[in-house]
Formats: C-alpha cells, structure tokens, sequence
C-alpha cells in the first residue's frame, strides 16, 4: 500500500510538474511575441524620428486630413512624395496604437516596398498609399497569428495573392493589425497582444474581428485597411468604429494564403465562405481600393477569381434605385438609435427621388440556429476547440469554450433540464450548448443543401419586388469591452449576407444622442430576458459614437452595394 500511494502521488506531481512546464512555455512564446513586436515599434520610431529630422516642415495634419482619391492624385501629379507620406503614417500610427493598442506589428519592408515602387515603369491606382492589412492576411517574413500561440512559430513564407496585387498598384502594406484569439469574437482581444480599444471612447470596443483596422483606421493611422468577414468582421467594426467597410461576395477578391485558425484558407467552396474587402473613411476609399484589387494580376495570380473588373459606369450612375428596407429582422431588436439611423436614411433616400420598398428577410431564426451557428459548430465544436491546444484562452471566449467542452451526453441531458425553457433558448440561443450538430456525412450534405435551399428563397423574394438593393440595420452603437462575448448571437443583422454570400457594406450615417441614452432607458428587446437587458447595458454611455446602417446587393453586384452606399454617404453628409 505505501509504495502504490508513493507511486500516486509521484504520478500526481509529475503531471503537475508537466502542466506548469507547459504554462511556462506558453508564457514564454508570448513574452517573446510581446517583446518582437515593442523592439519593431522601437525601430519604427527610430525611423521617423529620423526622417523629422531630415524634413522638419512637413505639414502632417494637412496630408492626414486628405481623402484617399485627393491623395492619389498628389502623390500622382508628384507634389507630395511616397515617401512623405509614409512616414506621416507611420508616426500617427505609433500614436494611435499607444491609445488603443490596434497595431500587431509594424511592417519594416515598407521601406523596401517604398524604394520598389519608384522603380515601377507605371504608377499603380494605389502609387504611394500607405494601407494596413489584417493579422491573418499574409505578408511574406512575419507571422499571421490569428492571436493563438500554437501560430507564433510559423512565419509566413510568400505574400498572400492580395498582398501582391496591392503591391503592383503601388500600395506600401506598413502594419498587421490586432485581432480577437481565434477570430471567432467581435471584441478584439487576446492572450498575446492583448485588448485593442475604440479610439473615440477606451471603454468601448472597436468590434472585431477586423478591430484593429477598425481602430487604426478612425484614429487616423491609416487611410486604408483590408480586413475580412464572416460574420461581420468587416462590418461590425465599421459600425463601432464610424467607419466605411464593404463585404464582397466571397469569391470576388482572392483569400489564398490567407490564414483562418489552424489552417490556410484557400478559394474552395464552403457553405458560410469568408470574405476579404476594405475599410476606409468614405465610400469612394473604397470603390478605388476595389477597382485596385479587380485587375488582370490579380485574375492571372488566382484564377479561381471571376474575371470581373469593376464597373464604374454602374458605380457612377445617378439613375433612382429601387430600395427595399427593414428596421428590424426580428431576431434580435436592436437599439432604438440604430432603428432612427434607419427610418431617417429612408426618408432621405425616398426624398432624393429614389424608390422604397417594404421588404421582410424569411425566417432569421432558422438562419440562425440551423443555418449559420450549425456551419460553425457541426462537430459540436470540436475543431474550434482544438485550435486551443496548447493555449492560453481569452476571458472573452471562455463561456463559448466552456460550453463547447460539455460532452454529448451532457449536452442531452442539459437540453432536457432547460425543455421547458426550450422556445426562449432557441429565441436567442445564446447558449452554444444548445446548438443542434451534423451527426454524419449525410446530414452534412443536407446541411449544404439547406443553405442553397434559403439562398434561392430569399433571391425569389428579392426579385418578387423587383428590388435594386436593399437598406437595413447594422448591430452597434460600439459594445463596452467584454459584452460581445455575451451576446453571441447579437450579430444576425450582418451574419445573414455571410450565409447568403451577398455584398454588404456599412455606412456611418449619425452619432448617438441624448435622446437616444434616454429611449434606451425604456428598450426590452423581444423579451426583457437577460440577454435584453444585458445589450442595453453593452451599448449603454455611447453619446457622441458613430450610427451606421447597411447596404446589401445581389452576388457580384459590389459596384451597386457601393452606389447605394455613396447615395447614404452624401444624403447624411448634407444633413
């Protein structure tokens, strides 16, 4: 008995032992990760300390404070050089990232990529733009993370297709910007780098997983960014962040190379497929950035891309459009300062001669339950848990993670318990312990199937009305950090186009109001159920943030989203 208990307890030390050897390395990958990238804004300071002092009367606020077509066309015409330019951004970069810590790491071949650039027989329609990208869109030499440390030690070997096309119109990628561990979050926030803030308000979030751009972006860092969506990963920091962002149809720009968890994202289909696209601060940012990227290199790099240039006489035309509109999908109501943005951007619209067509999205709730959630969680979430391995979890994620580790029988015996709460569960199903799986291959295919099925009704119902585009809410204004990782299923507003695959883009078209912190005061939701009450507490203390709607098109109709977008965008501004 006393050497079976010795063997025990030696047994019970050594997996103790064992586990803290593997926390200490955990910790010690992301000191090092940590410290990599303070010794790369360090040398980045260097540098534009360097250049201030080589030309101390550059005027910054003026070149900051340009639009990105006026910009083009000085760097064009040659009366501000690239190199100007850059280091302008560079420096508010730094600031920007000291307030909201948006940026993952500074890009150092920017200087290369600046030298490269003036060697190019044709000047690109992006010569001399500084644009931030993503943590996960690949940049030859550095990591593409997605804030897990199983992904620190693999450094990315080629630029992703993106990242060359941007390159040949004579952009210059200076960052990689922050995400949420995983990327399944709209907070921003991770082990490694930590919590990125909004910079109009630090206890706010800037949304995600796209928060880094979204941050840098309206602080002023950079005057283009290209993020990703697929759920709203562009969008939602748009929103947050008072920003412009498109979500194209998936297939319209390339994502090879691009990373997505644990593995590499390339252009194989997928039933709820992700999206690259970009943000900026007005819709014409945009329309370039997107007449940019369609071009022949990018067709010939990654012939799975349609080769569909962009159509500017579609983007330019002043004929009216046929809009459809809602304010509300009937899933989850949002703040009463949303439904406003809304109801006003349809009297401005209908005022400026365009057309307004009630229109009702088909059964949300079943996208979202058994449509959109099932895509993600077939397995019951088992591959979303085994990018963790060997990781430390965000506090953010660990109620999505907890109830994804209760075993199947668990799970049954759960459901059971909470039957007779089983409409409200399934009203706003916030408990992924909740969510139904695809048990074998063939409820996978009907799954597929299912997908296909509701994209083909709701273009039947879009073509019944005859409708050009339509207008709709956007979930916002920006969540207090923390609250986005209670409220899940919040973002059925956006997550619809993802499983559509349609575009949609976002527009910031007013900020919150007295009034609106008043009327929030009165919101109960659908049900005045906890998770009500726990969005009016997340959007709560938000006067003076940004208001956005959203503008949606058929697939392979940008050109359209974008021109109802500029229609938005000009309508508000003259407001």
């Amino acid at each position: 008995p006393s050497a079976a208990l010795a063997l025990v307890c030696s047994s019970a030390a050594a997996v103790v032992v064992w586990k803290w050897l593997g926390k200490r390395q955990i910790q010690k990958k992301m000191e090092e990760a940590r410290r990599t990238r303070n010794e790369g804004m360090t040398k980045m300071a260097k540098a534009v300390q360097q250049f201030r002092e080589q030309v101390p009367s550059i005027q910054t606020d003026a070149i900051l404070s340009l639009p990105l077509l006026e910009l083009t066309g000085r760097l064009r015409e040659g009366s501000l050089s690239p190199k100007t330019v850059l280091y302008t951004y560079l420096e508010k970069a730094l600031e920007v990232t000291q307030q909201t810590n948006c940026l993952r790491h500074f890009i150092p071949e920017c200087e290369e990529q600046l030298q490269e650039i003036q060697r190019q027989r044709e000047k690109g329609l992006l010569y001399g733009i500084p644009i931030s990208i993503k943590d996960h869109i690949g940049h030859e030499g550095h990591l593409s993370t997605c804030g897990l440390v199983q992904c620190l030690g693999t450094v990315v070997q080629e630029d992703s297709v993106l990242v060359k096309v941007l390159k040949r119109q004579g952009a210059i990628p200076f960052a990689m910007t922050n995400v949420p561990q995983s990327l399944f979050n709209y907070d921003c926030s991770n082990p490694i780098f930590g919590q990125t803030l909004n910079p109009f308000n630090h206890q706010k979030s800037p949304g995600g997983s796209s928060g880094g751009e979204g941050a840098l972006i309206a602080g002023g860092g950079s005057i283009l960014g290209i993020g990703s969506d697929i759920g709203g990963s562009i969008r939602l920091p748009s929103s947050f962040c008072g920003l412009c962002g498109l979500k194209p149809t998936a297939e319209r720009l390339s994502v090879w190379r691009t990373r997505s968890l644990n593995v590499d994202m390339c252009s194989c289909p997928a039933p709820v497929p992700c999206a690259l696209g970009p943000m900026a601060r007005d819709v014409d940012s945009l329309a370039l950035c997107m007449k940019a990227l369609l071009c022949q290199e990018m067709f010939q790099l990654d012939p799975t891309v349609p080769p569909i240039p962009f159509n500017e006489e579609v983007y330019s035309s002043s004929a009216p459009l046929r809009v459809g509109y809602y304010d509300t999908d009937g899933y989850f109501p949002l703040p009463p300062c949303m439904r406003r943005a809304l109801r006003e951007t349809r009297g401005a619209l209908q005022a400026a001669g365009h057309q307004l067509v009630a229109f009702s999205p088909p059964r949300i709730h079943y996208v979202m339950t058994e449509l959109f959630l099932k895509t993600f969680f077939a397995d019951g979430g088992h591959a979303w848990l085994d990018v963790f391995t060997g990781d430390v979890v965000d506090p953010n994620l660990k109620s999505q993670v907890n109830c994804c580790k209760i075993p199947r029988l668990g799970k049954k015996l759960l459901a059971l318990i909470l039957k007779p709460l089983q409409f409200l569960l399934l009203l706003k199903l916030k408990n992924v312990a909740m969510i139904s799986t695809c048990r074998s291959v063939k409820e996978m295919w009907n799954h597929h199937c299912e997908i296909e099925a509701y994209r083909t009704e709701f273009i039947a119902r879009w073509r019944e009305l005859q409708l050009d585009v339509v207008l709709c809410p956007v979930l916002g204004p920006a969540f207090t950090t923390g609250y986005p990782g209670k409220l899940l299923t919040a973002i059925s507003s956006t997550m619809l186009y993802n499983v559509l695959n349609f575009p949609a883009g976002v527009v910031p078209v007013s900020t919150v109001t007295e009034a609106d912190e008043e009327e929030l005061k009165h919101y109960q939701g659908c049900c005045d159920d906890p998770w009500d009450r726990t969005l009016k507490q997340a959007v709560a203390g938000a006067v003076g943030l940004p208001v956005a709607v959203q503008c949606v098109a058929l697939p392979w109709q940008e050109e359209l989203c974008l021109r109802l977008m500029k229609e938005v965008e000009t309508l508000s501004r003259e407001k």
